[in-house]
């Protein structure tokens, strides 16, 4: 176990230095795995609270992840809790495909079972495809092109993993339309697009920070430097994207 979990914190460190070489976009790692979400004294999944966000605690048993996610992602949590869970699932979930696969499979068919019952569960979707999303970054590869030199060529692969070939953003904006005005849900699909979709990308960005107002924990949120470093704070890197886009 414990190996398991230093091999997945170096090759999210290899995947962090790969991304301080792209042109396109400065910042430290996938955001969906090396961003930790502020949920203030909610409730998550059992972490460490000393060293690296990457870590989780070493004695934790996966044989309780499933039931414990699904435990936690109830209708009444709050979407930013649900971000940091998911992410917190991901970290642990790379230990075991099989476990993976099994919270995968039943976040999805959690929701597709309300589409079958004609009330279609906009929590139930965004979870599923936050969790897509994440198992995407969480294994994602950089890899310089044959024949480049010095911090250019780099180009993005994926590993096997349960969520190839699905479209978890797709599932995250039938949420955002099945639930309305959702600053929070708009701030996952911002992160979510930051480098992987673009397309929407700006108008995702301007619905969180019009949301934030109202919103303190998410105002803290869009407030917070990326991983806790000293550069950008997460809204002036969302909002350095989208203009780079125009």
């Amino acid at each position: 176990m414990k190996h398991s979990s230093i091999s997945l914190q170096r090759r999210i460190v290899s995947l962090v230095a790969a991304f301080l070489g792209l042109a396109t976009l400065a910042q430290a790692g996938p955001p969906l795995i090396c961003h930790a979400i502020n949920i203030g004294q909610a409730k998550s999944l059992p972490w460490s609270s000393e060293g690296s966000n990457l870590s989780g605690q070493e004695n934790y048993d996966l044989k309780h992840l499933v039931p414990d996610t699904l435990a936690i992602l109830n209708p009444a949590t709050p979407v930013l809790v649900r971000m940091e869970t998911l992410r917190r699932a991901t970290i642990y979930a790379q230990r075991d495909p099989r476990v993976a696969q099994d919270l995968l499979t039943a976040l999805r068919d959690h929701a597709t079972a309300s589409d079958a019952q004609e009330h279609p569960n906009a929590l139930a979707w965004f979870d599923a495809g936050y969790l897509v999303e994440a198992y995407k970054q969480a294994n994602w590869i950089y890899e310089k092109a044959p024949g480049m030199v010095s911090n250019q060529g780099w180009v993005r692969s994926e590993k096997p993993n349960p969520a190839m070939g699905l479209g978890g953003l797709a599932w995250v904006t039938k949420a955002i339309s099945l639930r309305g005005n959702d600053p929070e849900m708009e701030f996952a699909a911002a992160l979510i697009t930051l480098e992987a979709h673009p397309g929407d990308h700006q108008e995702h960005v301007r619905r969180a920070m019009a949301g934030a107002g109202g919103d303190p924990l998410l105002a803290q949120n869009l407030a917070a430097r990326f991983a806790g470093s000293p550069g950008e704070t997460i809204s002036e890197m969302l909002a350095k994207v989208t203009t780079a886009k125009n």
